[in-house]
């Protein structure tokens, strides 16, 4: 399957600029599972920037 990664940045709410999986989501994901959370997307943008990806945050900004 070919990454569409200039695609997926379009949609990609992600502020951590260091980031080297920005746009390829399938890496994203996989990377956060390991870290028992979810990728920016998962947030409001208010959220995203506290860098707290955790899913008790996600569950907290979806209460």
């Amino acid at each position: 399957m070919e990454c569409k990664k200039e695609a997926n940045l379009t949609h990609c709410n992600c502020t951590y600029e260091p980031c080297s999986r920005k746009g390829i989501c399938c890496e994203c994901i996989d990377y956060h599972k390991g870290l028992n959370e979810l990728p920016a997307c998962f947030f409001s943008a208010e959220a995203e920037r506290t860098y707290d990806r955790s899913i008790k945050k996600f569950i907290e900004e979806n209460q």
